[in-house]
């Protein structure tokens, strides 16, 4: 069904508006937790850029959406009204703000993870301002995609950890933060949903919601909190920070896909009043 009294799943944003917040979120998060390790030298230079990129082809998948793509910079048209004209603005400057940090220029990995924050930010709006689909004008949506937007690049820059050794006890007590709180979020979000969701969709959302849970944070905590209490020490620190952080990424993208493409259901329509002929309303 596309038109009815029932929901019906939108079909206006697919695979690769998820590829957009998916790329964009984690791509963000990596850039913030860049400069809160302190990254100096080629460590610096690698993950800023791997960031910059994760955005590009968020942004790219979200080009490659539209179905006059050469028409693409009227997305710069509506800046007043239109989150995704703010996110289009916040990238041009993201991305020069990311490559002069990435050169080594002091400062400016601080100016690029503000700018990510910010990125990622417009993004967690212009999903909850689709006010006809009930999984995405939910206000929670919105701290929840910043969240997980952190979370996932948290857990992208600990993946990368055996390779540039720069994560750090109380970075990683962060990140284990980060997933607390995002699986908290999540089943605020879940519980207000109970009520206005259709079935399909919140069906949808609890298979996401079980990997996030789980794999995405039950697992994650625990090799975090061995770490804190010293049963893992020394180099192994680096594989078990590893292991969290793609745990906790990749259930993160899998929430953010289910949320665009399987969660999407428009509210429908009623008619309290039908009209009769001969009877006055």
């Amino acid at each position: 069904m596309s038109y009815g009294p029932a929901p019906w799943q939108q079909k206006s944003w697919d695979w690769r508006a998820a590829g957009n917040f998916i790329g964009g979120g984690a791509g963000s998060g990596l850039i913030v937790f860049t400069a809160l390790a302190g990254a100096q030298g080629l460590t610096l230079t690698m993950l800023m850029l791997a960031g910059l990129a994760l955005v590009g082809v968020g942004l790219l998948c979200v080009w490659l959406e539209s179905g006059r793509p050469l028409r693409a910079l009227h997305v710069f048209f509506n800046p007043r009204t239109s989150w995704m004209t703010r996110e289009a603005f916040t990238a041009t400057l993201l991305f020069p703000a990311g490559m002069v940090a990435a050169a080594g220029v002091p400062g400016f990995a601080w100016l690029a993870a503000g700018l990510a924050f910010a990125f990622v930010y417009c993004q967690s709006r212009m999903l909850q301002a689709a006010k006809g689909i009930p999984a995405w004008r939910e206000p929670l949506l919105s701290p929840l995609m910043v969240l997980t937007g952190l979370a996932e690049g948290g857990g992208l820059f600990f993946l990368a950890a055996p390779l540039h050794g720069d994560g750090t006890e109380p970075l990683l007590t962060f990140f284990g933060a980060l997933v607390l709180g995002r699986v908290i979020v999540w089943l605020a979000y879940r519980r207000r949903l109970a009520a206005t969701a259709a079935p399909r969709a919140l069906a949808a959302l609890d298979a996401a919601g079980r990997s996030l849970q789980l794999a995405g944070t039950l697992l994650p905590l625990t090799l975090i909190a061995l770490v804190a209490v010293g049963v893992i020490s020394g180099a192994t620190i680096s594989l078990v920070a590893a292991i969290a952080g793609f745990l906790a990424a990749t259930a993160g993208a899998y929430v953010k896909y289910t949320l665009v493409t399987r969660a999407g259901f428009n509210q429908g329509f009623a008619l309290a009043h039908l009209p009769v002929r001969g009877v006055r309303p």
